[in-house]
C-alpha cells in the first residue's frame, strides 16, 4: 500500500547435490507504466551459500523513506535481482518483479436511495497515508459533467477526514462521480462511483 514499507523475499533453491555459491546483486527503481525507469530507489548485493538441495530466504526492506520522493504518478516500482551462480561460468538469472502501490485513501459513500430533482448528500472521505504531514490538499469532485474545485485543511500524517458534498441530480439513470485528491507530496489520487438516479 502506497506510504507503508515494502517487504520482498527472494527464495533460492539449490536442486543439485553441490555446493553451490550464489552472488545477488538487487535493485529497486520507480517506473512508468512503459517499464521505462525513472530514478533508482535502491541496490543491494550479497552472497548465499547453498548446500545440496538447500533453499534460501533472501529478505528486503523498502522503507517509505527511501522510496516516496521518487515515486510517479503510476506508483510503480520495478525491483530486479541478477543472481550469478560463482565458479559456473555464464549461468546467471534474472528475476523481475513490478510493484504497483494500491491507494485505499478515497471512499465515497453514496445515499440508500437518490432521486431525481431532490438534494443528495454524498460523504467522501480521503486520507494521508504517509508517515509525514500534508499540505496544500485539494478534492476535485466531476459530477454531471461539471468541476468543483475544494480546498482542504493539512493532513498530519495517517489523518483521514471527511467532507459532506450535496448535489440535485436532473436526470433519472446512472451518473458518474469522479474525486481526484492531490497535496504537495502526491496527486492524482482517484475514487469513482456510479449513482443510481430513481424517478421521483
Amino acid at each position: 500500500v502506497f506510504g507503508k514499507d515494502i517487504n520482498l523475499i527472494l527464495i533460492l533453491n539449490n536442486l543439485s547435490s553441490d555446493h553451490k555459491t550464489v552472488k545477488v546483486d538487487i535493485s529497486a527503481s520507480s517506473v512508468l507504466y512503459t517499464r521505462r525507469a525513472v530514478a533508482e530507489i535502491l541496490k543491494a548485493n550479497t552472497s548465499v551459500d547453498l548446500g545440496s538441495k538447500q533453499g534460501k530466504h533472501i529478505r528486503l526492506k523498502i522503507p517509505y523513506a527511501y522510496y516516496g520522493k521518487y515515486l510517479t504518478t503510476d506508483k510503480r516500482i520495478q525491483v530486479t535481482a541478477l543472481c550469478e551462480v560463482m565458479h559456473m561460468h555464464g549461468v546467471k538469472l534474472l528475476v523481475e518483479k513490478t510493484i504497483i502501490l494500491e491507494d485505499t485513501n478515497i471512499i465515497i459513500k453514496i445515499p440508500h436511495r437518490v432521486v431525481v430533482n431532490k438534494a443528495a448528500t454524498l460523504e467522501i472521505s480521503y486520507a494521508n497515508p504517509l508517515p509525514e504531514p500534508v499540505d496544500h490538499c485539494v478534492l476535485l469532485v466531476t459530477l454531471m459533467n461539471q468541476q468543483v474545485k475544494i480546498h482542504l485543511a493539512r493532513l498530519a500524517p495517517r489523518e483521514r477526514s471527511r467532507i459532506y458534498f450535496e448535489f440535485t441530480p436532473r436526470r433519472t439513470g446512472p451518473l458518474q462521480l469522479q474525486v481526484d485528491f492531490s497535496c504537495d507530496k502526491f496527486s492524482h489520487v482517484k475514487g469513482f462511483v456510479t449513482i443510481a438516479v430513481a424517478p421521483a
